[in-house]
C-alpha cells in the first residue's frame, strides 16, 4: 500500500485531479498485489451506493436551494443589524453569519467564496484592506465545518461507524466558540486597521426584531434536524430529503423568491457538485481497501504508541500531521482515507471518538485556508482581486484563533462532550 501511497501523493503534485490520482493509485496497488479487479469494481459501487452516504448529495442540494430563495440575503441583514456598532462590523457579520448558515451550507469553501461575494465589495466601500476581507470571510467559513448538518462530520461519521447525531451536537460548542473568538479577534484587527464602525450605537431592538423574524425559517431548520434525529422520527439520510422539501417549501411558498430559472440553475450546479463527490466516494472504497488488506492501522497505531504513550501528545502529533494533510489534499479526501486509519489508533488510547471526530475535521478543514492547496484561500484572495501571500499576512491573527479551538477540544474534550451525553445519555 505504501506504493499506491507515493502514486497518489506524485499524481497530486503534478496537478491531476484528487479523484483521478486515488482513482490510479488504488489501481496500482491492485495490479501490484496482483488481487481480482473484479474487487476493485465491487469495492467502488459499493462505497458510492451506502444508504448513509446519500445524505451528503441531499444536503448539498438542500444548501444550494436555500441559498437560491432568499435565506442568504436576509440572514446577512439580520447579522448587520446585530453587529453595525462594533469595529470592523462588516467583518463581524461575516462570522455571525458563517455560524447561522452552518445549517444551511455544510461547506466551509462554498460558505468562504459565498460570502467574499457578498461582504466583500461592502467591505471595500468601507475602506477595508482587500487581504484583509478576504482572511476573515475565508477564516470565518470554517465555523460551517462544526455547525450541523456540516458534511465532514458525515463522511467522518459514516466510515468511521461515529454516532452522526453525537457528532452534530458535539458541533454547537467548538463552533459557537470559534464563531466568538474570530469576532474577538476581529475587533481587536479592526482597531488595529482602523476599520471604524458603521454606526455609533446598536440598532434598535425593533429592527433586530424584525430582520430576525424575516429569517426565522433559517434559524429553525439545524434545530428541527437536531430533534427530528434525537427522537428518531428521521436518520441523518432521510433528514437530508426532509432538509430539500424544507427549502423547497421556503423557496417556494413563504418567500417566493425561489424563480425556475434559479431552481434550474441551482439544479446545474447541484449536480456538478454531487458528481465530483461521488467519483471520490467511489475511488476511495478501492483506497481504503488497500488500507485494511495491508493492515496499515496497525503500523501506524505503533508508529505513533512508540513515541509515547501520552494521549495529549498523540493527539497533537495527529493534529500536526492532519494539518499537513490539509495543506496538499481536500477535505473529503482526507476524511475518507484517514478515518479508517487514525480512528482505531485514538481509540486505544482513549480518546473518544466524537471528540476526535470533531478535532479531525475542524483541522482538516482549516486546510482549506492553508497554502498551497487552499481552495478557499485561492477563491477568495480570487473573488477580493488580491495576492495569497496579502491574504495570509492579514489574516494571522484569524489563524490563532483556529488554532486555540483546536487546543481547546484537545485538552477539555468534556466540553464536546457536554452537549452530547445530554441528549443522548452518557455512553456505557
Amino acid at each position: 500500500m505504501y506504493y499506491a501511497i507515493i502514486i497518489f501523493l506524485v499524481l497530486l503534485f503534478l496537478g491531476m485531479p484528487v479523484a483521478f490520482s486515488i482513482g490510479i493509485s488504488g489501481l496500482c496497488f491492485f495490479l501490484i498485489r496482483d488481487l481480482p479487479l473484479t474487487v476493485l469494481v465491487q469495492k467502488s459501487i459499493s462505497t458510492s451506493q451506502s444508504f448513509t452516504m446519500l445524505a451528503i448529495p441531499l444536503f448539498i442540494l438542500a444548501g444550494n436551494l436555500m441559498n437560491s430563495c432568499g435565506i442568504t440575503k436576509r440572514l446577512t441583514r439580520f447579522c448587520n443589524a446585530c453587529t453595525g456598532h462594533m469595529w470592523g462590523n462588516m467583518g463581524q457579520v461575516s462570522c455571525l453569519l458563517s455560524t447561522l448558515m452552518g445549517g444551511v451550507s455544510g461547506s466551509a469553501a462554498a460558505d468562504a467564496a459565498m460570502e467574499t461575494r457578498i461582504l466583500g465589495p461592502e467591505m471595500l466601500r468601507l475602506g477595508y484592506s482587500r487581504g484583509w476581507a478576504a482572511a476573515i470571510n475565508g477564516l470565518s467559513g470554517l465555523i460551517v465545518a462544526t455547525i450541523p448538518p456540516s458534511m465532514g462530520l458525515i463522511i467522518f461519521g459514516t466510515v468511521g461507524e461515529v454516532s452522526i447525531g453525537r457528532l452534530f451536537m458535539a458541533g454547537w460548542v467548538p463552533g459557537i466558540l470559534m464563531c466568538v473568538l474570530l469576532m474577538l479577534a476581529t475587533s481587536w484587527s479592526a482597531r488595529h486597521f482602523g476599520y471604524k464602525p458603521e454606526h455609533d450605537r446598536p440598532a434598535p431592538f425593533k429592527e433586530i426584531m424584525s430582520s430576525f423574524l424575516d429569517s426565522i425559517w433559517a434559524m429553525l431548520f439545524p434545530i428541527l434536524l437536531i430533534v427530528l434525529i434525537r427522537f428518531g422520527i428521521m436518520s441523518p439520510t432521510e433528514s437530508g430529503s426532509f432538509a430539500c422539501a424544507y427549502a423547497l417549501l421556503v423557496g417556494c411558498v413563504i418567500y417566493r423568491d425561489l424563480t425556475w430559472d434559479a431552481f434550474k440553475q441551482t439544479m446545474r450546479d447541484s449536480v456538478k457538485d454531487v458528481t465530483v463527490i461521488t467519483i471520490i466516494l467511489a475511488f476511495s472504497g478501492v483506497f481504503g481497501y488497500g488500507v485494511v488488506y495491508d493492515d496499515i492501522t496497525v503500523s501506524m497505531a505503533n508508529a505513533l504508541t512508540s513515541v509515547t504513550s501520552n494521549p495529549h501528545i498523540l493527539l497533537a502529533l495527529i493534529v500536526l500531521f492532519l494539518v499537513v494533510c490539509g495543506m496538499f489534499m481536500e477535505t473529503t479526501v482526507i476524511a475518507l482515507i484517514l478515518t479508517p486509519i487514525l480512528l482505531p489508533v485514538v481509540r486505544d488510547i482513549g480518546v473518544n471518538e466524537v471528540v476526535f471526530g470533531m478535532i479531525m475535521m475542524t483541522t482538516v478543514t482549516f486546510g482549506v485556508m492553508t497554502p498551497p492547496v487552499g481552495v478557499a484561500l485561492y477563491s477568495v484572495s480570487d473573488i477580493m482581486g488580491c495576492p495569497v501571500e496579502e491574504t495570509f499576512r492579514y489574516g494571522w491573527p484569524f489563524y490563532l484563533v483556529i488554532v486555540l479551538v483546536i487546543l481547546f477540544m484537545i485538552f477539555f474534550p468534556e466540553a464536546i462532550l457536554w452537549l452530547p451525553n445530554l441528549v443522548y445519555g452518557t455512553p456505557a
